[in-house]
Parts: C-alpha cells; sequence; structure tokens
C-alpha cells in the first residue's frame, strides 16, 4: 500500500504542488472531505490542543449541510480550499461540468465568510478529489493553486489497522510533506486513533504544522 507519492508523478506533473520544501522542520497537514459533525470537530479540537494549523479541503455540498462546522475551521484560524462541490472525479467528467462544480464550491465558501475573510481565505487553492484530474483540466484553471500531496495516511481504508495507518504515515513523512488525512465519518476510526498521536510524534521532533498559503 502506496503511501508516499510515487517519485515520477512530480515530474509528470510539475505544475502541481506535492510538497513544499523547506529549511525549517514544518509539516503540511491537509484534511478533506469535510466539514462534517463529528469528524472534523475533533480534528479541530485535536489541532487546537498542539496548536498546529492546517488546510482543509472541503466539499461545497457539505459546507451546504453543515455551515456551522465550516465557520468552526475558519474561526479557529485554519486554511480553506476546493473540494468541488460534488467530489467528482475529475477522470470521469468532462471539463466544463468539472470547472462549473468547482466554481459552485467557492460560491457556497464565500457565501459564508465574512467581508474581511473574502479577502484572506486562499479560495484558489483546489485539490481534485481522488486525486484525479486531466491535463485540460489543469489548463483550464490557471489562477488555482492546485494542491496534490507526497504522503498519504489511506485513513480511509476500513481493512487498514489504525496502527498500522499511523506507522506508514509517519515513516512516509519528511520535512515539507503534504500530508492527506480525511474528516470523514469513512476515516474516523483510523482518524481518531492516527491523528493525534501523528502530531505528537513529530511535535516532540520539533516540527511544526503549518498552513498552505496562496
Amino acid at each position: 500500500m502506496v503511501h508516499r507519492t510515487p517519485f515520477f508523478l512530480p515530474l509528470l506533473y510539475p505544475s502541481l504542488i506535492w510538497r513544499i520544501p523547506s529549511d525549517k522542520k514544518e509539516l503540511f497537514s491537509t484534511f478533506d472531505d469535510g466539514p462534517v459533525s463529528g469528524p472534523t470537530e475533533f480534528v479541530l479540537d485535536t489541532l487546537g490542543r498542539h496548536n498546529a494549523r492546517a488546510t482543509f479541503f472541503c466539499i461545497g455540498d457539505n459546507i451546504r449541510k453543515h455551515p456551522e462546522v465550516f465557520r468552526k475551521v475558519v474561526a479557529a484560524g485554519h486554511k480553506v480550499g476546493n473540494h468541488t462541490f460534488n467530489h467528482l472525479n475529475g477522470w470521469k467528467t468532462g471539463t466544463e461540468h468539472y470547472l462549473r462544480n468547482m466554481e459552485q464550491c467557492n460560491r457556497e465558501i464565500l457565501l459564508h465568510l465574512s467581508a474581511e475573510e473574502k479577502q484572506l481565505a486562499p479560495t484558489f487553492l483546489f485539490r481534485p478529489p481522488y486525486g484525479r484530474i486531466t491535463r485540460n483540466q489543469i489548463n483550464a484553471m490557471p489562477d488555482s493553486k492546485i494542491i496534490m500531496w507526497d504522503v498519504l495516511s489511506v485513513d480511509y481504508n476500513r481493512h487498514l489497522s489504525a496502527e498500522k495507518c499511523l506507522r506508514n504515515t509517519i515513516r512516509a513523512t519528511r520535512s515539507g510533506s503534504v500530508i492527506v488525512f480525511h474528516d470523514s465519518f469513512k476515516a474516523e476510526r483510523n482518524l481518531t486513533f492516527a491523528l493525534p498521536r501523528y502530531i505528537e510524534h513529530f511535535s516532540s521532533l520539533g516540527f511544526k504544522f503549518n498552513v498552505i498559503t496562496g
């Protein structure tokens, strides 16, 4: 099971952000598929206890369903990004429809931000669901910063033990890594075990958890 992104993918798609090299001891934790009541709030509580900041790639329809949870993410000082409105697979979706769905998500994000927050919120941060996006779709969004990852926790895999999820994610991480967890019910079992221990491990080594900026 692959936890670190294969080396050749960043070579094939160099315009996408896979890792953020740094001379500091910093990591970039990201959370996909929220916001939802329960898992997202667990993540916020865990991050808050460790003074860690993160970037949340939100599904627009989940923002619509759980606006109060979305507001908690923003109020806690984390960054938010676009994960399409309906969690679309780019490989199975035409470019025009894909872009419309992405814009629908942007509108939903902006609907729940104050005027000041709209100036600060990087709605141009985008992560394609499943990591699947076509070259035509990439070329059609030149103003977006497309954030991929170099460490995938695979927390959503219910056949993967929570202990192995944690162990493999720690092993794959290096300074500057962009790490994917999921604030979703599907990932909840592994997430609740792995995330606090993951943050504690790297915090004890002097790492800081920062947001991805535009």
